[in-house]
């Protein structure tokens, strides 16, 4: 089945969807990671209603050589930073593993700034052992979420769930040896572009990131876990 049409309202609808579909979580064992920005809401709405923190990763999409907004990769912070290419894509550009990476290395200075300015100074749960949650607003092509979810696996995490509200199937299906579980609320074949299944779908903001991480930290409108 292809979908018409917006399918969500806005971000927090969707996160509200997704805290639904999610199975029953414990919250001293479960962690919540939020791909910023846009993931940022939707995260907050499911710490909202299942009472669990959130925390971020930090990750960069690498982008085409004279097209940044195509992904031939992707890093994610750590420490030993992860990257992720797009044998695809990153092919039709001549580029090497070894070239994504130095391009990806590049990046670093900008994901630290990213971090030091979401965080400022705020302790980090630990992962660990953790069921961790990882939720985008939704998935393209997947590079982001593809190193996001090895970089979170290599930092310790024990039972990995992705969920997100709308991504194409066959990328979905690359993420079954990543994740232990997969929530895709619409898994659309005809799939176009994330901002076409919501009605309103604008740019977050460093200050709305700054601002849901810090009132989950607060625990404010923690709902109970099942």
């Amino acid at each position: 089945m292809s979908w018409r049409g917006a399918m969500f309202a806005d971000r927090v609808e969707a996160g509200r969807a997704l805290a639904a579909a999610l199975p029953p979580l414990d919250p001293e064992d479960t962690v919540v990671v939020a791909l910023p920005r846009g993931g940022v809401p939707v995260a907050a709405e499911i710490c909202r209603a299942r009472g669990l923190p959130m925390d971020l990763v930090f990750v960069r999409k690498i982008g085409a050589p004279g097209q940044p907004e195509l992904a031939v990769g992707a890093i994610v912070d750590g420490d030993r930073p992860v990257v992720e290419r797009d044998d695809r894509i990153a092919g039709a550009f001549g580029l090497s593993a070894e070239e994504v990476a130095a391009m990806g290395r590049d990046l670093l200075p900008e994901i630290a700034r990213r971090k030091a300015r979401y965080l400022a100074g705020r302790a980090r749960p630990d992962l660990a052992g953790k069921t961790v949650v990882v939720v985008d607003d939704g998935i393209a092509t997947g590079a982001t979420m593809g190193a996001s979810l090895r970089g979170l696996r290599a930092a310790g995490a024990g039972r990995i769930i992705l969920a997100v509200p709308v991504a194409p199937p066959e990328v979905l299906a690359r993420f079954e040896a990543l994740a232990d579980e997969v929530i895709c609320l619409c898994p659309d074949p005809g799939f176009r572009a994330v901002g076409a299944y919501y009605a309103r779908f604008p740019q977050v903001s460093d200050e709305e990131v700054i601002s849901l991480l810090a009132e989950a930290g607060r625990g404010d409108g923690g709902g109970d876990a099942p």
